[in-house]
């Protein structure tokens, strides 16, 4: 019995003793009062990446064609543009090279994890997705390597909307390499225009690449020169503005005594409403604002004079003829004995018209003389806007990076 007992108590302290199989490869919680240390040279802990090919003392170059093949949405509001991009990169890794005995092999493919490839980042990129997560290139027997990368990106673009609706804009996509220094990584990049839509309110000109010079990091630039095209944009803001215009100068071929303010009031309403929406549907910008901004700004200066005008030569009309609003005794007698024979009671429209006096005759001269100082005006306004639109520049003002580099005070 005593024999059997022990021999119980010594199996119990083994288990005791003994640590489960399933912490044998994990991470022991460390003592609150102990510091921790990770282990950076345990392989459980980082994984060792793969270094970048040796090219001697020159650097790794790699050659980059991009395809450009979707310009799908240019936001000028918020300064962005939304593009589809095909990136093929190629270089050389003998480390991936082997000798066939027989004849040549073809090239074989293989996954992300096995060889190393640069990492690119946009720096203009609000957000990018990647369409192959799980890349894989085409090695040959020489180790060259050819891959693969579609992303869809949405970047910031610097957008000259002086002239819009016309109006002409080169936006860039420039990609980096963080990881790799530029003695160790050189690109050498070509671009090629695949955009077969022209259904687009945006399109894609001209499209150029470059290596800009002086950089501590490899990288790229792809410049995409777009072009607006929107006869929608034309015919929604345009016509309506030269319509009102238009109307305005007809209206002032109306009499005095006439319902014109009330038809002058109407327009200026109708332009107060459409110049509203103007404003919310173009962009604003520090510097270099579109001058369908400033244009339509002076169409309704010139309204509201011409509203103005109207309704001053009305109440001095209407202060020159007291007699609209009194009896017929007001009225001059062989008027009165004119009217006896079809009307004998006053007529408020007749007697306005028929009124006499030297405040209607200034009224109705100046009236006269404004007319055509008016039209006048609208039509140099118009010339002024077209060679604005021609030949009128604007350049933009140096961005905060530019005109003060490494944080110093702006320049005045």
């Amino acid at each position: 019995m005593m024999a059997l007992w022990l021999l119980l108590h010594l199996a119990f302290l083994g288990l005791k003793t003994t640590p489960p199989l399933t912490q044998a490869h994990s991470f022991r919680e460390p003592a609150v009062d102990q510091p921790f240390f990770f282990n950076l040279n345990s392989s459980c802990d980082v994984q060792k990446p793969i270094q970048i090919p040796n090219n001697g003392s020159a650097p790794l170059l790699v050659d980059v064609l991009v395809f450009v093949s979707k310009v799908f949405n240019v936001d000028i509001l918020r300064y962005t543009m939304s593009s589809t991009l095909l990136l093929r990169l190629s270089w050389l890794d003998t480390r991936l090279a082997w000798n066939a005995p027989g004849s040549r092999l073809g090239p074989v493919t293989l996954p992300l994890e096995l060889f190393w490839m640069p990492g690119l980042t946009i720096r203009e990129a609000l957000w990018v997705n990647w369409q192959n997560q799980n890349p894989q290139a085409q090695v040959d027997q020489d180790g060259h390597i050819e891959l693969y990368l579609a992303p869809t990106t949405e970047t910031n673009c610097d957008l000259e909307l002086f002239h819009f609706p016309r109006d002409q804009s080169e936006c860039n996509l420039s990609f980096f390499a963080f990881s790799n220094t530029a003695m160790e990584l050189e690109f050498r990049v070509h671009a090629v225009n695949e955009i077969v839509s022209v259904k687009r309110e945006y399109v894609v000109k001209d499209l150029r690449s470059q290596v800009p010079s002086w950089q501590l990091v490899p990288c790229f630039q792809v410049t995409l020169r777009l072009e607006n095209t929107a006869l929608k944009t034309i015919i929604a803001l345009l016509v309506p503005g030269e319509a009102l215009l238009l109307a305005d100068l007809c209206g002032g071929l109306l009499p005095l005594w006439t319902e014109r303010i009330a038809y002058k009031a109407t327009l200026l309403l109708g332009h107060l409403v459409f110049h509203s929406s103007l404003v919310q549907a173009l962009p604003s910008s520090s510097s270099c604002n579109p001058l369908l901004i400033h244009y339509f700004t002076v169409l309704l200066l010139l309204l509201f004079v011409s509203t103005t005008e109207t309704v001053l030569l009305v109440a001095l009309l209407a202060r020159g003829n007291p007699g609209a609003d009194t009896g017929p005794s007001s009225a001059p007698a062989p008027r009165g004995e004119q009217q006896a024979q079809g009307n004998p009671g006053p007529n408020p429209e007749a007697a306005p018209r028929g009124g006499k006096g030297p405040r209607r005759s200034w009224a109705e001269t100046a009236d006269r003389a404004f007319f055509p100082v008016y039209v006048a005006v609208v039509l140099c306004s118009q010339l002024v806007f077209l060679a604005l639109w021609q030949w009128a520049g604007c350049k933009s003002e140096p961005a905060p990076g530019e005109g003060a580099p490494h944080g110093g005070q702006p320049r005045l």
